[in-house]
């Protein structure tokens, strides 16, 4: 049977309006105005540190000072990190069907495990995850290929399928050897043409029928 590891971000949950909150808390923090979301959705996909950087070069705070704002948005996140987050449609469907059919799952993300643990749990969705890493469980971040091996290696099984959303999630794929299979209602900033994969789906309905059929 297949393991299949899913992005987060993007893919299982549309969390970019609790990013966008932390984020603008944290700007208020400074005397700054907000971020519009389209903008945060642009910043989205390498980790929490690298949004916290892109937001901080656009409002022009000083560089040596990202350490500090990077643990004050965080901090802002963590403490209502699915309030506004919600699942894409028919995600949980989707999970009970693959999880039923046998399927072991895991997620690998670039958020911070804590948090995406928190998320998880407060959507009531951990319990279909054997496994989860987080941008910081490892040394290194997608699009290294690493935190998807360390997934794939605690679920077991010789037949794999990545699931995402984005350009990072494509290519850590690719460098991992693994099929990978493209939601189009994400976070997505480059054509999807532009993107290796497998197979592309804009429902979660459709997903348990290629899977099973791979499988």
């Amino acid at each position: 049977m297949k393991s299949i590891v899913f992005d987060l971000d993007g893919t299982l949950v549309d969390s970019a309006p609790d990013i966008q909150a932390a984020a603008n808390r944290m700007l208020a923090a400074q005397g700054l105005d907000p971020l519009d979301l389209p903008t945060i959705i642009s910043f989205v996909g390498n980790g929490l540190p690298k949004l916290v950087e892109r937001v901080m070069r656009v409002r022009g705070l000083a560089p040596e000072r990202h350490g500090e704002l990077t643990q004050v948005t965080l901090d802002f996140y963590s403490r209502a990190s699915a309030d506004l987050t919600r699942p894409y449609p028919n995600v949980i469907k989707a999970l009970e069907t693959l999880s039923g059919a046998g399927f072991a799952l895991g997620v690998c993300t670039n958020k911070p495990e804590a948090p995406a643990r928190d998320i998880l749990c407060a959507l009531d969705i951990e319990r279909f995850f054997g496994v989860v890493v987080g941008g910081d469980s490892l040394a290194v971040k997608k699009p290294d290929p690493a935190p998807l091996h360390r997934a794939f290696e605690a679920l077991g099984h010789d037949a794999r399928l990545y699931v995402g959303d984005s350009e990072i999630d494509a290519e850590t794929a690719e460098r991992a050897g693994v099929d990978f299979a493209l939601f189009t209602e994400g976070y997505r900033k480059r054509p999807m043409e532009a993107l290796t994969h497998a197979f592309r789906f804009d429902d979660f309905a459709a997903l348990p029928g290629f899977a099973m059929q791979c499988a």
